[in-house]
């Protein structure tokens, strides 16, 4: 009888010690999770079409409040929100200095997602900016040094060409003030005209 109650004993210590094993893997793997997450993968899962904007601190001090709807490599693309109108807009991620969240954002961000993993993930910035450029669609530059509205000719390797004139107003070589060619690693976010 006391063998019996003996092996018991030993067998119930062994599972415990296995289902301790195996919680500390699960939150080691979960560790590791998460610290692989980047900041615009987090920003993808909580910025949903049925989650509404984002509040994104950028890094010039202002604030955007969007609806982020792509992802590239190192830029979220979306819909600014303001008074005015919807704009279309691009942030580059290096240009994001915080992220204002609820709780629920935060929690939903940490959810392990499967992205579409489509090719519009591997786009860098520059290709973004190339489309708003052929599309001759006037913008909101925001840089570390100020804000310019214009139209974007031409996007180079590391930086793009900028032929300022009035908000609102299409490009016409008469109306251009002037060019600003500005390094890419300085864009805080392009908005484009609102369309509403």
């Amino acid at each position: 009888m006391r063998w019996d109650r003996l092996f018991d004993d030993l067998e119930s210590q062994l599972d415990r010690d296995r289902g301790e094993e195996e919680r500390a893997l699960a939150l080691e793997s979960e560790r590791l999770r998460v610290g692989r997450l980047a900041l615009r993968d987090r920003i993808a899962a909580m910025g949903g079409p049925e989650d509404g904007p984002v509040q994104l601190e950028l890094v010039d001090g202002t604030s955007l409040r969007m609806r982020p709807t792509a992802y590239g490599r190192d830029w979220i693309g979306g819909v600014a929100t303001a008074g005015a109108g919807d704009a279309h807009c691009v942030v580059p991620v290096a240009g994001v200095a915080a992220v204002s969240a609820s709780r629920r954002q935060v929690v939903e961000s940490l959810t392990p997602r499967q992205g579409p993993g489509g090719l519009v993930e591997r786009i860098g910035i520059a290709f973004a900016l190339r489309d708003l450029g052929r599309r001759r669609i006037g913008v909101e530059l925001r840089s570390m040094e100020g804000r310019w509205h214009g139209t974007i000719d031409r996007v180079a390797g590391d930086h793009l060409d900028l032929a300022l004139h009035d908000a609102g107003s299409p490009r016409r070589e008469r109306d251009v003030r002037g060019y600003r060619l500005v390094p890419l690693e300085r864009i805080v976010a392009v908005v484009a005209a609102p369309t509403g």
